[in-house]
């Protein structure tokens, strides 16, 4: 099954109609938020445009947490797991981790719980082994301080591919 990664989006609703138009071509059926939506709004924004699952982390700049969770209970495919969490997707096996921050994903990697663990904040793409776990940061949806990118990551074969947004 392919799965998106997302992580720091900010509100960037050009680059999320890039990254939703390849979700869609490519008949991607679930996306992973590393945090950073920012506004409640842009949560209901991509909910609509995407009918697949979306699981989210709370980020440093996503501060309505509130109105976020009430949102999210009606539209129904959008599930926030808190400042962490770990999504239960039909048909994968892997146990994914997934946190907003570099330091408590190195954690999460290091305790020997997870298979694969997404992250984001600091905008830099990167996939690092820690014992048999992938650590992996898809960088910036919104394209701050680095070039807008997302991850494509293949639950069966395991392989991940960095896309950048502006030339998919």
């Amino acid at each position: 099954m392919l799965i998106v990664i997302i992580s720091d989006s900010h509100d960037n609703i050009a680059n999320i109609d890039k990254m939703l138009e390849y979700v869609r071509g490519q008949k991607i059926k679930v996306i992973l938020h590393c945090g950073d939506v920012c506004a409640p709004s842009v949560l209901k924004y991509i909910a609509e445009k995407f009918l697949g699952d979306i699981y989210q982390v709370y980020g440093n700049v996503d501060g309505d947490h509130e109105t976020m969770e009430n949102l999210a209970g009606k539209l129904k495919n959008w599930h926030i797991l808190g400042d962490e969490g770990s999504p239960k997707i039909k048909g994968v096996q892997q146990k994914i981790g997934m946190v907003h921050y570099p330091r408590e994903a190195k954690e999460m990697a290091n305790s020997g719980k997870y298979d694969i663990v997404f992250y984001g904040h600091n905008h830099k793409p990167c996939i690092e082994i820690i014992g048999n776990c992938d650590l992996v940061n898809p960088g910036t949806l919104a394209g701050l301080f680095q070039k807008s990118t997302f991850a494509v990551w293949d639950s069966k074969t395991g392989e991940l591919e960095l896309k950048i947004t502006e030339i998919i």
